[in-house]
């Protein structure tokens, strides 16, 4: 800053400006200045609508929407919103946000990845883990395969679910296929087959074939590996048999429900002769043998609307309008409507997240001996645990009470071979859930009573587990009794069902439809079902700012 250096500066890079006064110096250095806070102020913007592109992106995602509504749709109204409640500089900027369709893909795919990425160095990180794997196929025809992952995390202290990948098979499903699509997964995000403790499935031949199923592929890597056929699988196919009496009723009644909506002026029709007859309900409901629980809502709808669909049928001379009025065989319907409802009720109670498989089997045996309960009260000529039979009914039939109490007979029969030694492995884990009681040492394994007798007269413990839930009460143990808790962790990350997959496939249908069926929807459908939250500050360190022109 010598002024020798500054004149010579000045008179040889800047002839232009000697002579000229200190003002104008100053008004140079202020306009520098101003250029300066300009793109400060530019950089800011983009940043934000970086932030703010990524944020648009896991909304439609999870809201499983098409990638071009924020483009078409979100953008115009956001800009307008902004327009006429804040100003049109609010609008503009908010113009500014990158989402085109490309972009909204391109974050989404980002997002997956960071996801699985998470959920990977998770499960590295685990002891063990727990896998349902479950396999359809979509509306292009093509076959997908979802994999979800059950363990302790360590970070929320608690046993967690996350989805690990959602792939295609190219080709077919066999059993070895599956199997080589999964351990291609694990090769490449270097997981450990000895540390997959157990492994859920429907049941199907290529999940559970003796010699070239999944879990016997997934065995001669690790033979300790456990495998569970899901429970809510085998709750449905042990109530699909029915004696041929009540099977007849039930396909008369789909016939009777296809004939009214199947046909659309049927199905308007009917619609205006229950707005007429001021029916709680206007329509019935088709009957899916693949859905869960279809068969009770079907039947229950048909029951209470049987008498529009009785007028409706005969006003239409449909051969299946006397079945309407015929006594016996409405009784039948509302004794199949009552007990399919009560299977709903169990196969409701199998779903949702966080179900262990001890809670599981608890309503499975609750449920058996409720059936046992029915017979026996039936066989006395008491049907009022069936309130619609009961109320239909006022003198009872022997050959209806003869047709239930079969079918009860017959209901109990068809769940021992799918749940054996249901009572004993509701018992066998008492420890588990009750450790605090006295008699939970009869069921816990003999080298662990000194552990479960120091944990059982712990005052600190047994407030715990009155205050937290199951998996993070055995959790908080694993500090001061690991091989208690390990033993009791390794049974409460064990999934019960297929259920967190079914509802991926579920998912699935909704983003791809029959206008979207040539998407690849490998990583879309991750971010849309997932519950780990993308790192959105990773993502956008990596990406350069720019804003939409």
């Amino acid at each position: 800053m010598t002024p020798a250096h500054l004149q010579r500066h000045l008179s040889t890079r800047h002839q232009s400006s000697v002579g000229k006064t200190a003002d104008f110096f100053k008004r140079k250095l202020s306009e520098f200045r101003g250029a300066q806070n300009h793109m400060r102020a530019a950089s800011q913007t983009s940043a934000t609508s970086l932030q703010a592109s990524y944020q648009v992106a896991l909304l439609i995602a999870k809201a499983k929407k098409p990638y071009t509504i924020a483009e078409e749709l979100i953008a115009p109204a956001a800009a307008t919103l902004a327009e006429t409640m804040v100003d049109k500089k609010a609008a503009d900027a908010i113009r500014s946000v990158p989402l085109s369709n490309d972009t909204i893909c391109r974050r989404g795919d980002e997002m997956a990845g960071d996801i699985v990425q998470q959920v990977t160095d998770k499960l590295k990180r685990a002891g063990s883990f727990s896998v349902q794997l479950d396999e359809s196929t979509d509306v292009n025809g093509e076959a997908q395969l979802v994999m979800f992952a059950r363990f302790k995390d360590d970070i929320v202290n608690d046993i967690v679910e996350h989805i690990v990948f959602c792939k295609p098979l190219p080709e077919k499903t066999t059993g070895e296929d599956i199997f080589n699509l999964i351990d291609c997964f694990f090769t490449e995000h270097a997981l450990d087959w000895k540390r997959c403790s157990h492994v859920c499935t429907d049941g199907a031949a290529s999940m559970t074939g003796r010699h070239r199923g999944v879990v016997s592929r997934i065995r001669q890597v690790n033979p300790n590996i456990q495998s569970m056929h899901c429970i809510i699988h085998r709750e449905a196919l042990a109530s699909k048999r029915m004696s041929p009496e009540l099977d007849s009723v039930l396909t008369d009644a789909v016939k009777v429900i296809n004939f009214i909506k199947s046909r659309p002026l049927n199905a308007r029709l009917f619609h205006k002769l229950c707005d007429e007859t001021g029916g709680d309900h206007h329509q019935l409901l088709l009957h899916t043998d693949v859905r869960w629980l279809s068969r009770g809502k079907t039947l229950q709808r048909l029951w209470e609307l049987r008498e529009q669909v009785c007028d409706f049928l005969s006003e239409h001379g449909h051969p299946l309008a006397a079945k309407l009025e015929d006594q016996t065989w409405l009784a039948h319907l509302a004794y199949l409507a009552d007990v399919f409802g009560r299977l709903n009720e169990l196969n409701t109670r199998f779903q949702g997240d966080d179900k262990t498989v001890l809670q599981m089997f608890d309503k499975v045996s609750a449920f058996m001996r409720k059936t046992d309960l029915w017979l026996r009260r039936c066989e006395k000529g008491d049907v009022s645990n069936f309130p619609q039979l009961n109320s239909w009914i006022a003198d009872m039939k022997q050959n209806i009470l003869k047709t239930v109490k079969m079918h009860l007979a017959k209901l109990s029969a068809e769940f021992q071979p799918y749940f054996p030694d249901i009572e004993d492995m509701c018992t066998r884990h008492d420890w588990i859930r009750r450790p605090f009681m006295p008699s939970s040492m009869d069921t816990a394994p003999e080298q662990l009573h000194e552990s479960l007798i120091d944990l059982s007269s712990d005052s600190g413990f047994r407030l715990k587990f009155s205050e937290t839930s199951l998996t993070q009460f055995w959790c908080c143990v694993e500090k001061e009794y690991p091989e208690l808790a390990k033993e009791a962790l390794y049974q409460l990350e064990t999934f019960g069902s297929t259920y967190l997959c079914e509802v991926t496939f579920s998912a699935l249908t909704h983003i791809k439809t029959k206008q979207r069926n040539r998407l690849q929807q490998e990583r879309g459908i991750i971010t849309a079902v997932a519950t780990l939250q993308p790192r959105l500050q990773k993502l956008m360190s990596g990406r350069q700012v720019q804003v939409s022109h």
